[in-house]
């Protein structure tokens, strides 16, 4: 059980994980005016994204979507116009049938 445990450290160190977790931690410590959430503070020195950056890419997000729906739509209704053109170019032309006639 031991071995397991020094193998999981010994990751965490080679991956840089326990200086991460370390850096954060003394800057909260060392920070003067203490953040409401800790847990948050050490998110964010982390590297996670904060609430409004959050709500910021959700957006942006939602906005690409539905630009993308609307070409993805358009595309459509082109792919639509395209094929009723063939059809009418397979049709022969009402000239063509009163002369063959």
């Amino acid at each position: 059980m031991e071995s397991k445990k020094d193998a999981f450290r010994k990751y965490l160190e080679g991956a840089g994980v326990i200086d991460a977790i370390t850096k954060a931690l003394v800057s909260l410590y060392e920070e003067p005016d203490k953040p409401v959430s800790g847990l948050e503070f050490l998110k964010t020195s982390l590297g996670a994204p904060t609430k409004a950056e959050h709500d910021a890419l959700v957006a942006e997000k939602d906005s690409i979507q539905a630009q993308l729906d609307d070409a993805k739509a358009t595309i459509e209704k082109l792919q639509a116009e395209i094929e009723g053109m063939k059809v009418k170019e397979e049709e022969p032309a009402p000239e063509a049938e009163e002369a063959a006639a």
